[in-house]
């Protein structure tokens, strides 16, 4: 199984691209929203959502991605495009629970 990601892991890379494996494009992560109300019995780290944005009209499908900030090492997560109101971008959802 592979190790359950954490806030932890994305607060060092807020305002920095990822790359995702097979796509050409980038997002960037603009923010880490941890949930402390809604913890999960039996889990030492609370659920969080990251909010990654990128260019609107080439979208990045829904699925799970190897994902890569600069060189640091890889990240495998479910990801998907969701409701934009900006009309200059796409924003995209990762949910950890």
């Amino acid at each position: 199984m592979a190790e359950t990601l954490t806030h932890d892991d994305f607060l060092p890379h807020l305002g920095k691209e990822f790359r995702f494996s097979g796509w050409h494009g980038v997002l960037t992560l603009e923010k880490v929203d941890v949930r402390q109300d809604r913890a999960m019995p039996n889990r030492t780290t609370p659920p969080f959502s990251a909010i990654f944005y990128g260019p609107r009209g080439d979208v990045l499908p829904e699925g799970l991605y190897e994902a890569k900030a600069g060189d640091a090492p890889g990240l495998s997560f479910y990801i998907m495009p969701i409701h934009t109101r900006a009309p200059d971008r796409q924003d995209y959802q990762a949910v950890f629970n």
